[in-house]
């Protein structure tokens, strides 16, 4: 099977594995399949190292070339379309963006790692907690400290296990037991186990002064800074790597160098050596058959409490009801040895099961397993008439995919089939008690189910209730619904129709930057080790940006809703949307959402959102009406999110784009406008000539993340803008006496509302009357702001600071000020918790 593409069975998941004759080290003929025998090898050793860490993976798609000739390597923190549904993920906040990675707890997700040809695999020194009842963990503080000790130019392995004894003798005093690995590229790391009682930043400051203390004692050997002029000579005892945002290479992971050497555990024995070397991966796997893992001390003395998914006394095995009663020799159902990963994902499945009886089984996804109920009437049809539910064991999540027949005389015995299967939307889950979900499913459409706990001898019986409307409470609730569901007949009816998701967000580039990046003659050198991959250029599509507002529609049976960002619905406020009927393919069935933007066109069809602002807050029809004579708008689509009912967010974006221009005809209101395919000046040439905000650069294999801002998306923007808080104004003098002078403005700090200048320019005089009265309703005593100078605080009017607007501005001061800022409008599409610092 060699270069030709095979499915295996790893750990209960099914993978795709191909190429394995492709060398991906030359130097030294070693192949794919050589690598994923490796990991396959060592992943019992490999990953009580990576588990419950996010893990940051450095690609050689192409080998890793020679060392004169080194092949390219892409960086990558976030996760993929390409990436399984079953791999264990969390979610990284930081303060423009989130970044989803995956946890390396299983051999499948390493296998899969390896046949993606992620040679190196790097994690933090700190893991994620169990998730809670809504799927969020905890970043716990870090369970080991690590040094890492970097020869300079003109020392070598030899200098940095001298560094490592001298690092051993002061951890050593402190309480600690370091343990060394040779890197697999120049130097050494030494582990020390942590009990967790520290922060990252504590952490950091002791492995700082650590290194000064070093350099102190030994200014010829060993040098604290980093800068590389000073490093001549010397071992850099690199300190940093114990910082919350830093990773270090997992110990027995694979280098991507010229030869597949490793990140070996090594003995202090070994470091006394003469003839210590750094270690490939064939003189890595000798040793563990020979001596097991070495540095298996350094994971039992690690905080236990934080790796609660290692621990049987904090998480109980919740498969083992369900593997007492199946044999993997008898059955074809997945039985999985291992205890189940924690998991955030939303899948569901119903299975229609001809067994003694006919029933169904429905399963959700939650805690790492499938929660199960059997229901022997199926799922209800009728939102008057409920079914009975029993609650079955929890089903592993293999089981999502699983069709077959289970043999005669076992548990179960009978034929398995999908009935439905997809996605839900968490609403409400009480623990035994009440759970309620929107199901979007490939086969059989979106519905709202509430399952409610009724007893039974068994305290197993549950009713399953079909919902006329989705709730009105938020995603992932704990709130009570307006209407108590009851536990007889009649659960509770929702407000709200069907929901419409959330639109994809992007991060801010900088232009010069971008362009630096992936416009033509752009480099083609591999990113230095500490930064991120930045895709190629081909691998970007480039859209114009437009400037208006955010407009999510759904259209289905000739019914059209339509949601704002924040997911206000402004149906009426844009009538002219009403042409989506007319623009969609005749043959088109089932529910269609489409993503785009409304604008207003100027006399020469540029947008104007200036314009735009009489109608954004309109909902009376007769104000509608008249504001559309005199400002009509136009709907200019993007993207499709669901198709015939169908969700495609999954699909990549060129596959979205085909989907959406086979689907909408521009007519009337409704525009798709064209996109250009990896030729970013072409783009922003186009948009600076026909006078628009930027250019929008979308990654061509990335899908719709609804709700989320990720790199996947960038906006480059030709001029400076930034969302404020309006916290209080200022009054004028002159012509402007009696009137607004300024507006005092903020942007939100953590908990509070940073000042950042005030806006006095921009306005029309009609504009500057309307804001008068609108802000003279919200008036407040004491300042919303902080760090508000006493000159523009003396004869300030404060008021309430929940409007968001937007300005524009040259640049941002030393202290935090905006610089020259001129009024653009209200954006009463977007919250207060919208609102974050753009400086790109």
């Amino acid at each position: 099977m060699a270069g030709k593409e095979q499915y295996v069975s790893v750990g209960g998941h099914r993978l795709r594995i191909s190429n394995l004759d492709k060398v991906l080290y030359p130097e030294t003929g070693t192949t794919k399949a050589e690598v994923l025998d490796y990991y396959a090898r060592v992943a019992t050793v490999l990953i009580p190292y990576a588990r419950n860490r996010p893990a940051t993976r450095k690609r050689w798609v192409h080998g890793v070339g020679t060392a004169d000739d080194p092949g390219q390597m892409f960086f990558q923190k976030n996760l993929d379309d390409s990436t399984p549904d079953w791999v264990t993920r969390r979610t990284v906040k930081h303060s423009d963006h989130d970044n989803d990675y995956p946890l390396v707890n299983n051999i499948a997700t390493l296998t899969w790692l390896a046949q993606i040809a992620a040679l190196e695999i790097h994690v933090p020194q700190w893991r994620f907690g169990a998730p809670d009842a809504h799927g969020i963990a905890e970043r716990k503080n870090p369970d080991r400290l690590v040094l890492d000790l970097d020869p300079g130019p003109g020392t070598g392995l030899a200098e940095c296990a001298e560094v490592a004894r001298l690092a051993r003798s002061i951890l050593t005093d402190m309480g600690l037991d370091p343990m060394p690995v040779t890197s697999g590229s120049k130097g050494i790391h030494l582990y020390a186990a942590l009990d967790g009682s520290q922060s990252s930043e504590n952490v950091s400051a002791v492995a700082h002064e650590l290194a000064r203390a070093l350099e102190a004692d030994h200014p010829d050997l060993i040098v604290s800074d980093m800068k590389k002029s000073l490093r001549e000579g010397k071992v850099l005892v690199d300190w940093s790597q114990n910082s919350a945002n830093k990773t270090t290479i997992t110990p027995y992971s694979l280098r991507g160098r010229s030869r597949p050497m490793v990140a070996a555990p090594r003995t202090w024995r070994e470091l006394s050596s003469p003839t210590l070397d750094q270690l490939d991966f064939r003189q890595v796997l000798d040793r563990i058959d020979k001596r097991g893992d070495v540095l298996e001390p350094l994971r039992k003395g690690e905080a236990g409490s934080l790796d609660l998914a290692d621990s049987d006394e904090s998480v109980r095995d919740r498969l083992h009801t369900y593997r007492s009663m199946r044999d993997a020799a008898k059955t074809p159902e997945p039985v999985p040895a291992e205890r189940p990963e924690t998991s955030t994902g939303k899948s569901f499945v119903i299975q229609e099961h001809h067994a003694r009886a006919l029933h169904y089984d429905f399963r959700l996804e939650h805690d790492g397993v499938l929660v199960s109920w059997a229901l022997p009437k199926g799922p209800p049809v009728d939102s008057g008439k409920n079914h009975l539910a029993v609650q079955t064991e929890d089903h592993p999540l293999e089981y999502g995919t699983f069709e077959g027949t289970i043999p005669k005389g076992e548990y179960g015995a009978g034929t398995v089939s999908i009935w439905d299967s997809g996605t839900f939307a968490l609403h409400k889950w009480r623990e035994g008690k009440e759970v309620i979900v929107t199901v979007q499913g490939e086969q059989r459409g979106t519905h709202t189910y509430a399952l409610i706990h009724t007893g039974g001898s068994k305290g197993n019986q549950w009713l399953i209730h079909l919902m006329d409307h989705e709730p009105d409470y938020g995603e992932q609730s704990n709130a009570a619904p307006a209407t108590t569901a009851k536990k007889d007949t009649h659960a509770a009816k929702a407000t709200t129709s069907r929901p419409i998701p959330s639109p994809m967000l992007a991060t801010l580039g900088a232009e010069d930057a971008f362009v630096a990046a992936h416009g033509r003659g752009a480099s083609e050198q591999p990113p230095d080790e500490s930064a991120d991959h930045e895709p190629a250029a081909d691998e970007w599509a480039y859209e114009m940006k437009w400037d208006g507002v955010r407009i999510i529609a759904a259209i289905e049976s000739g019914d059209i809703r339509l949601r704002s960002r924040t997911g206000k619905d402004v149906t009426a406020t844009y009538p002219e949307l009403a042409d989506l009927t007319k623009a969609l393919r005749t043959d088109a069935t089932g529910r269609v959402v489409l993503d785009g933007e409304v604008v207003a066109l100027n006399a020469v069809g540029r947008p104007d959102f200036q314009a735009l602002q009489p109608r954004m807050s309109l909902s009376n029809a007769n104000e509608v009406a008249a504001a559309r004579a005199r400002t009509p708008v136009t709907f200019l689509v993007f993207d499709v999110l669901e198709l015939d009912g169908k969700s495609v967010a999954r699909r990549s974006y060129d596959e979205r784009r085909k989907l959406l221009e086979a689907a909408v005809t521009p007519t009337g209101a409704i525009q798709v406008p064209g996109a250009f395919e990896g030729d970013l000046e072409a783009a922003l040439d186009s948009s600076r000539q026909l006078g628009l905000e930027g250019v929008m650069a979308k990654l061509r294999g990335a899908s719709y993340s609804a709700g989320k801002r990720t790199d996947a998306w960038v906006k480059l923007k030709h001029h400076r803008a930034q969302e404020v808080v309006v916290a209080g104004w200022r009054p004028g003098t002159g012509r402007r006496a009696n009137r607004i002078g300024s507006l005092l403005l903020g942007v939100p700090d953590g908990d509070r509302l940073r000042y950042v200048g005030r806006v006095g320019t921009g306005f029309t005089e009609k504009q500057l009357d309307e804001i008068l009265d609108q802000l003279a309703k919200t008036r407040r005593k004491t300042s919303p702001l902080v760090d508000v100078p006493a000159v523009d605080a003396r004869d300030a009017n404060w008021v309430r600071a929940d409007r968001v607007a937007e300005v524009e501005f040259a640049e941002w001061t030393t202290t935090g000020r905006l610089r020259q800022p001129s009024w653009r409008g209200w954006r009463p599409d977007k919250t207060v918790d919208d609102v974050r610092v753009e400086l790109a």
